[in-house]
């Protein structure tokens, strides 16, 4: 059992009752803070444990004011703030929830390429003010496109199966390549051949020091004109000034989901352009994805009590 578990930017409301109280009987003590807190570095003195919502980072100062600590557990898939080298050295666990969304995030994918491309907002503004004239509407497939995919781990894997069922030509880059998905027919490419040759791009790259930045100016200048990127991962992988530049051209259109933990000066850089299209982080939210979020999420502070810590990402 923990004695004291801290829980960084996770409020009362971001899991169940009945998830709290199986935490409850794990641990003695539980204290919630928001990040920008200034009693974080007192609390974590005797702290043994501590949980932290999407995007909170977890630095090495906070490790090493935390003399006692054995466990952080992520209540996200995402870990890329929390300083999980410096943790394994200190033999401290890091655990998250992999895997937890991955129908969620690729069908949503999926789905809001299909909006955009297909007109389907400009459809629907038009039949709610009555105008039902399809005059000037115009829409394009997927079926026979080439659809690249950045990183083929557990969601980026999901998304190429399902654009398959598309019809399209599905290629993929990953740091280590995945023979078993080239014999389903996602050929791999090299990252810049990827990015400069598909008509769609989704990028699924988990958020690295070797990852962030990696849609760099290069690369974004050469994306091919009339595609379509779509980013559910954070958008440290992206340089936002070359975006901002790129989309000023108007000759790509750039989907995310991440504009809540973005910078709010990028985000005025991106949302003057009619062609990048923001969204809330609503790529994960499915009922079903929501339960299978809160039970990871106990299940993993149970195993780690256990001797078998599960979803350990270093």
């Amino acid at each position: 059992m923990f004695n004291k578990m801290l829980l960084i930017n996770i409020s009362e409301t971001s899991i169940e009752k009945d998830y709290w109280d199986e935490i409850d009987m794990l641990c003695k003590k539980k204290v919630f803070f928001t990040r920008d807190s200034k009693e974080i570095l007192k609390e974590l003195a005797d702290t043994d444990g501590i949980l932290v919502n999407f995007g909170t980072a977890v630095n090495k100062e906070d490790i090493d004011n935390a003399p006692n600590l054995k466990y952080i557990g992520c209540l996200a898939t995402a870990f890329g703030k929390i300083d999980v080298d410096y943790a394994a050295e200190k033999n401290i666990p890091v655990c998250n929830l992999a895997g937890y969304s991955t129908e969620a995030v690729a069908e949503f994918t999926v789905a809001a390429i299909l909006e955009q491309i297909r007109s389907l907002e400009e459809g629907k503004t038009r039949g709610r003010k009555g105008n039902y004239s399809e005059e000037g509407i115009h829409a394009w497939e997927l079926k026979g496109k080439k659809f690249g995919v950045l990183g083929l781990g557990s969601i980026g894997r999901r998304v190429a199966e399902l654009v398959q069922g598309f019809g399209c030509d599905v290629r993929y880059y990953s740091r280590n390549r995945k023979h078993d998905a080239e014999t389903k027919g996602i050929n791999y490419h090299d990252a810049d051949s990827l990015i400069s040759e598909s008509d769609f791009i989704s990028i699924n790259l988990a958020q690295t020091e070797k990852t962030e930045n990696f849609l760099n100016t290069e690369r974004i200048n050469s994306i091919k004109a009339n595609a379509v990127v779509i980013n559910t991962a954070p958008m440290e992988l992206v340089d936002i000034d070359a975006l901002a530049k790129r989309l000023a051209k108007k000759d790509i259109i750039f989907i995310m989901d991440h504009a809540d933990e973005t910078d709010l000066q990028d985000m005025e850089k991106l949302r003057k352009h009619s062609n990048c299209i923001i969204y809330p982080p609503i790529a994960y939210i499915t009922d079903e994805a929501s339960v299978i979020k809160q039970k990871m999420f106990v299940d993993n502070i149970k195993n780690f009590l256990k001797g078998n810590p599960t979803n350990r990402v270093n």
